[in-house]
């Protein structure tokens, strides 16, 4: 197995996790929040697919999946359009509604669009520099991992909020 493909499993599992996590759901169970201050799971899978289409299309140099395909007016949130839900406060949570098969739609576009790039990705490129800002510089390899963990915990936290649900 090449890093390549260890990184499509990975990030196969959380599409498949993701779009499995709302299927079936109506929209308001999708904005249910186990308490004030919480995420739904529409937020959860929103965010986390927003994040890695920001970060795969940051470092692919393209141009992300929410503007280029028309997602940023289907989904029609009140947010400016490079909003990714990152440091949002419960208010702006509240505000993101919308339907499984959006959200679902949605993540696999995405998910389709970071294939397409992995399949540029040799093994040396890994170890490019994409942000020098922090200290030590971020890799390719490492900003893969962080988006990959951040989705994971995500798509978790969303199924468990799905089972509170008991759905």
């Amino acid at each position: 197995m090449t890093p390549t493909d260890l990184l499509k499993d990975a990030f196969g599992r959380v599409v498949e996790s993701g779009t499995a996590v709302v299927d079936g759901l109506t929209t308001d169970q999708l904005a249910v929040r186990p308490a004030p201050q919480t995420n739904s799971i529409a937020w959860l899978v929103w965010h986390l697919a927003r994040v890695q289409d920001d970060h795969v299309a940051d470092v692919a140099g393209r141009e992300q999946v929410w503007t280029a395909q028309g997602w940023v007016d289907r989904f029609d949130l009140p947010f400016e359009s490079g909003a990714t839900g990152y440091g949002q406060d419960a208010e702006a949570v509240g505000r993101v509604r919308v339907s499984a098969d959006l959200l679902a739609g949605y993540l696999r576009a995405v998910h389709e669009q970071t294939l397409a790039f992995l399949d540029t990705v040799a093994p040396e490129d890994l170890d490019r520099v994409v942000d020098d800002s922090w200290d030590p510089p971020v890799t390719l390899g490492v900003r893969l991992v962080s988006v990959l963990d951040d989705d994971a915990q995500h798509v978790g936290q969303a199924a468990y909020v799905r089972g509170l649900l008991g759905a």
